[in-house]
This record gives structure tokens, C-alpha cells and sequence, in this order.
């Protein structure tokens, strides 16, 4: 075999300690070699945890010293761009996370950037890798609904629900609930639909908040709603919201597509960051109503299965070949990888024109 591929890791979030950390920490081609945070108490702790050998406050410094192959880059979404076209001119791979950056300009920026130095680059879009939303984009390859006429995709969520400052809605650092939930509706509406041609948006702060010294500041959305058009002619109704009231730390997904043949949807509830076993439902033909559609073996595993019925759902992230674990395969094998910096560069364009609809009123193409 050969030697692993040396990771590094620019993040000390509850986030990398769910999900990177975790996913990487038993592959066998993969070696977390060094982690970067501000806080060097915080990174000391991680490092022990996980066994990481090198801690940087600095991501400058690690990428220069941290004989990297590849790095992933977990932090708040105003130094996605800096630190991996950084880590880009050193040749590293790279995994971002979502929203790919601030900006469209920034996205196509970092896209083109990774395709120029020819390595691999991935943007974590979670949701692509759930069994059950992979089983309904299979459907609809195969013409379950026939011709996408319109969707819907929401994504409710109360995380918000305070005065608090929050990093994502200070629009110096991120695009607010846009970005965050929002990104992902946006992702899975191209994935499933096809590309986002024209956007009408409407988007609300409904929570004033204060800065770390107690100040009102100018923030950005906490709801967001999207009315878009596929360049295909289908239509969409994209939402998104942190302040939505569901009950204490629970968050729903809804996905529907109406063709010219039949109804897929698709519903995933769940309690902090743990979903329960989403269900997907489907109508075609002269069937009367919508029925339950079990997810074959092939798209989730008895063992998946038993995870999500032990309220342990994200373990498919440490045990299956998706989000980082995918990552790290296709740099072994040299393979392509989906969702990536493009996709992450379509997301970001769609949040472009969404926020320029709100600003002047007006339906805007999708540059």
C-alpha cells in the first residue's frame, strides 16, 4: 500500500469534532497530521484527542511547514478564500466547506484556481450523501416524475432565535441563514433540477443583534425566500430560516419535485445535528395518493439503517466512502469528485443574485 495522504485541518469547531475529525481519524489512506487554530489551548486539546502530532495558530504557517497533501478548511466563511488559494498555490488538495466563500467572484476564483493547479477540491454539501436523497436523485434519473415542471426545497431551522452576536449574520464574515441553510436548498435544487437561471428574493433580519460589546450592528438574513427559475423552464420556491420555531434544537428539510408524470418528496426531521431516518414518498401514474418508498439495500445498508434507528446517523460519515472519506479516495485514485468547487461556484452565484433581487426589488439572472 502506499503511505497515507497527509491531511491537515484548519478548524478547532464542535463542527471538525463532529464530522472531520471523526470521519478521517480511521481511514486508512488517511493521516490528520496537523490542526490549525486560534486558539492554542482549544487546538492542544483537539490534538490529544485525536492523536495529531503538529498544532499551528497560524494556516500560513501550516501550509508552509506542515508537509501537507491535502488540507481542509472548516472555518467561518470570510477565510475560505484566502486560506485556500493559499493552500492551492502550495499544490495542496482541498476540501471547503459551504458556502464555498463570500462571493461569486470568489468562488469562480477559487474553482478556477484548483482546476489550473489540477488537484482535487470538494465542498462538503452533506446533504448530497444521505442514503434516502441519494435513492430520490437515482428516481428521478430514471424518469420517476418525468419533466420537472416545479419544486420546492425548505430548510427551517431556530438556531437563531436570540440577540446574540453569531459570526454568519455579520455580513463582514458570512451570508447569514442564505449561506448557511440556504446553501444547501440551493445545492440540492441544481443537483436535482438543473441549473438556476433567474432568482426573486426576499430577505429578512427579523432578530436584531449586538456585537461583542453590546452594539447593534448592520446584519444580514435570518430568513431567507427564494422564487427561482431553471434554465430547463421548471420552476422553484427555495426557503430557508434560523428562526423558526420547531422546538428546542429540532430542524426539518422538505424536498418536493412535481413532473409531468409523478410526485417525489422527501422529508428529513431531526434534533440537534442527529437526523432521524428521513421518509421519501412518490406518486405516478394512476396511483391514487403518495406512497412510502423503502430505500433499497444498495443505497442504505441494514448497518446505516440500525444507525439512524439508534439516533446515530452521522457514523455514515466515518464508515461509508462520502464527504471527506470520498475526498481522500479520489486523490488515491486519481477519480473525479462531486459536489466540488463548481458546484460550490453555482451555490455561491444563486446567493449572488438572490441578494442583489432583495437590494433592488427586482428578479436577477444568475450570472
Amino acid at each position: 500500500m502506499s503511505e497515507p495522504i497527509r491531511v491537515g485541518i484548519v478548524s478547532t469547531s464542535w463542527w471538525a469534532d463532529l464530522m472531520y475529525l471523526p470521519s478521517l481519524q480511521n481511514h486508512p489512506s488517511a493521516e490528520i497530521v496537523a490542526i490549525c487554530g486560534r486558539n492554542r489551548a482549544r487546538a492542544d486539546e483537539m490534538a490529544r484527542k485525536y492523536g495529531i502530532p503538529h498544532v499551528f495558530t497560524d494556516y500560513r504557517t501550516l501550509i508552509a511547514e506542515g508537509n501537507l497533501q491535502a488540507l481542509i478548511v472548516a472555518t467561518p466563511d470570510d477565510l475560505h478564500f484566502p486560506i485556500t488559494m493559499q493552500a492551492l498555490e502550495a499544490g495542496l488538495h482541498v476540501l471547503c466547506e459551504k458556502p464555498l466563500a463570500l462571493n461569486g467572484g470568489q468562488a469562480r476564483a477559487m474553482w478556477e484556481k484548483a482546476e489550473a493547479m489540477g488537484v482535487k477540491h470538494m465542498v462538503l454539501f452533506t446533504w448530497r450523501w444521505l442514503p434516502h436523497l441519494q435513492y430520490l436523485h437515482h428516481l428521478l434519473a430514471q424518469g420517476y416524475i418525468g419533466r420537472c415542471l416545479h419544486c420546492q426545497f425548505t430548510f427551517l431551522s431556530g438556531y437563531a432565535r436570540s440577540h446574540q452576536y453569531e459570526w454568519q449574520f455579520d455580513p463582514q464574515r458570512g451570508t447569514g441563514v442564505l449561506g448557511n441553510l440556504g446553501a444547501h436548498t440551493i445545492d440540492l435544487a441544481h443537483w436535482y433540477v438543473g441549473d438556476i437561471a433567474n432568482v426573486s428574493a426576499q430577505l429578512r433580519a427579523y432578530y436584531p443583534r449586538v456585537d461583542s460589546n453590546g452594539q447593534p450592528f448592520a446584519q444580514t438574513n435570518d430568513a431567507a425566500v427564494l422564487a427561482v427559475g431553471f434554465a430547463n423552464g421548471a420552476q422553484g420556491a427555495l426557503q430557508a430560516s434560523a428562526v423558526t420555531h420547531l422546538g428546542a434544537g429540532r430542524t426539518a428539510l422538505h424536498v418536493a419535485l412535481h413532473g409531468e408524470d409523478g410526485t417525489l418528496e422527501a422529508d428529513v426531521l431531526y434534533d440537534g445535528v442527529t437526523p432521524r431516518e428521513p421518509q421519501l414518498r412518490g406518486v405516478r401514474h394512476d396511483e391514487k395518493g403518495l406512497q412510502v418508498l423503502p430505500v433499497p439495500a444498495t443505497f442504505l445498508s441494514e448497518e446505516t439503517r440500525a444507525d439512524f434507528a439508534a439516533g446515530q446517523s452521522l457514523k455514515l460519515f466515518s464508515k461509508q466512502p462520502v464527504g471527506s472519506r470520498q475526498f481522500i479516495n479520489a486523490i488515491v485514485a486519481d477519480q473525479p469528485i462531486s459536489p466540488n468547487f463548481y458546484d460550490g461556484f453555482k451555490a455561491q452565484a444563486v446567493i449572488d443574485a438572490a441578494m442583489e433581487s432583495h437590494r433592488t426589488g427586482h428578479r436577477i439572472s444568475v450570472g
